[in-house]
C-alpha cells in the first residue's frame, strides 16, 4: 500500500478545522506533517482535535517560507484569510508542491491569471477548493445538461441566506483589504461558482444592487444576469438572515427541474410528466480533499482548476461594478 501524502495545512482557523475532521478520516491516504498558523491561540483549538483523536498534533511553523524548506511536504491546503492566497499559492507550487487553494481563489482576476501563469511554469497542480465543482452530485447534474437529455437551459435561480453580518462581525471577513468583498464574494462565492458550473457558458450581461447594511462590506444583494445563449439567471443573498447558513438553486430546462445547494451537496431532478422532484443519486464524498487526491492521482479531470477562480472574479467584479452605478447593466467578455 502506497505510503500517505504528506500535506501542509496552511491555515488552522474555522474553515481548516472543519476540514481537518474530513481529513482525519483519512489516514491512509494523507498525513499532515506541518502547520502554519501565526495565531497560538487557532493552533491550540486545531492541535485540540488530534489529541481527541488519540494523534499526536503536526508541529506549527509559521513562517511559510521556513515550513517549506524544512518539512518539504508533497502538497499543501491553503486556508487563509483572502487576501494572503495569491502569495501563499505561489510560494507553494513555485516550492514544488502540489495545491488545493480555499475559495475564492483570489482578490481579483489579474491575481488570478497571475497564478494561471504560475501553474503552467511550474507544472504543478492548482485545485480551487470550491465544494460544488469537486462534488459528485453537480458533476452528475452537470452530466445531464450538457449531454442534451433534459434540453436546453432557460433559466436559473438561486438563493443564498446567512446570518453572515452579525457572525463575522469584526472579523477579517469584513475588512475590504483582506476578505476583498462581503457576503457575496465569500459564502456567496459558492452560489456564483456553482450557479456558472451549471450554466456551462458565460454571463454576458448582469445588474447588480448591494446593500451593506451599514456594514463595512456587502451583505444582501440582488443580481439579474444573461448568459451567452440568452439563458436569464437570478442571484438573491442575504447575509443577515435569522441564524442560519443555506441555499436553494434551480435550473430550469426545456424537459425537467433540477435542484442543488451551493455546496453541491445533494441533487434533486423532475422530468415533464413527473409529479414532484426526486433525488438523484451520486457516490459519496469524503469533501474537497479527497477530491483533490482523486485529480492528483489521475482518476478524476480537475473541476476546479484556477479558470473556475477567474471565472468568479470576473462575475463578482462585474457585479460590483453595476451595483456601483445603481444596477446599470454591464458587458462581460466572453473571451
Amino acid at each position: 500500500m502506497p505510503s500517505p501524502i504528506s500535506m501542509a495545512m496552511i491555515g488552522c482557523g474555522g474553515m481548516a478545522r472543519h476540514h481537518l475532521r474530513q481529513i482525519l478520516k483519512q489516514q491512509d491516504t494523507t498525513q499532515i506533517t506541518c502547520v502554519a498558523e501565526p495565531s497560538p491561540e487557532a493552533y491550540a483549538v486545531f492541535a485540540a482535535l488530534y489529541t481527541e483523536a488519540g494523534l499526536t498534533p503536526p508541529p506549527n511553523e509559521p513562517n511559510l517560507e521556513k515550513l517549506l524548506a524544512r518539512y518539504q511536504p508533497q502538497t499543501a491546503f491553503i486556508i487563509t484569510p483572502h487576501a494572503y492566497h495569491y502569495e501563499q499559492t505561489r510560494l507553494c507550487l513555485e516550492a514544488g508542491l502540489d495545491v488545493l487553494l480555499e475559495k475564492p481563489m483570489v482578490m481579483n482576476a489579474q491575481e488570478a491569471l497571475d497564478l494561471m501563469g504560475v501553474r503552467d511554469r511550474t507544472g504543478k497542480l492548482l485545485v480551487v477548493a470550491f465544494p460544488g465543482s469537486l462534488s459528485p452530485y453537480l458533476r452528475a447534474a452537470v452530466d445531464k445538461l450538457r449531454s442534451g437529455t433534459v434540453g436546453a437551459v432557460l433559466s436559473i435561480s438561486a438563493t443564498i441566506w446567512q446570518n453572515w453580518g452579525q457572525q463575522t462581525l469584526n472579523t477579517w471577513r469584513q475588512e475590504p483589504a483582506i476578505a476583498g468583498g462581503g457576503f457575496f464574494f465569500d459564502t456567496g462565492a459558492h452560489m456564483l461558482n456553482t450557479v456558472v458550473e451549471l450554466a456551462g457558458e458565460p454571463f454576458v450581461e448582469v445588474a447588480a444592487w448591494l446593500d451593506d447594511q451599514g456594514r463595512p462590506v456587502e451583505t444582501m444583494g440582488v443580481v439579474i444576469g444573461r448568459l451567452a445563449s440568452g439563458a436569464l439567471v437570478t442571484l438573491h443573498g442575504c447575509g443577515e438572515a435569522i441564524p442560519s447558513c443555506a441555499s436553494d438553486i434551480k435550473v430550469f430546462t426545456e424537459q425537467a427541474i433540477l435542484r442543488t445547494g451551493m455546496w453541491g451537496e445533494f441533487l434533486e431532478l423532475q422530468r415533464a410528466g413527473e409529479p414532484q422532484l426526486a433525488p438523484v443519486s451520486a457516490p459519496p464524498s469524503l469533501g474537497v480533499w479527497e477530491q483533490f487526491l482523486l485529480v492528483r492521482a489521475g482518476q478524476l479531470p480537475n473541476p476546479a482548476p484556477p479558470e473556475v477562480g477567474l471565472r468568479m472574479a470576473r462575475l463578482y467584479d462585474a457585479i460590483v461594478a453595476s451595483a456601483a452605478r445603481h444596477g446599470a447593466v454591464v458587458a462581460l467578455s466572453t473571451a
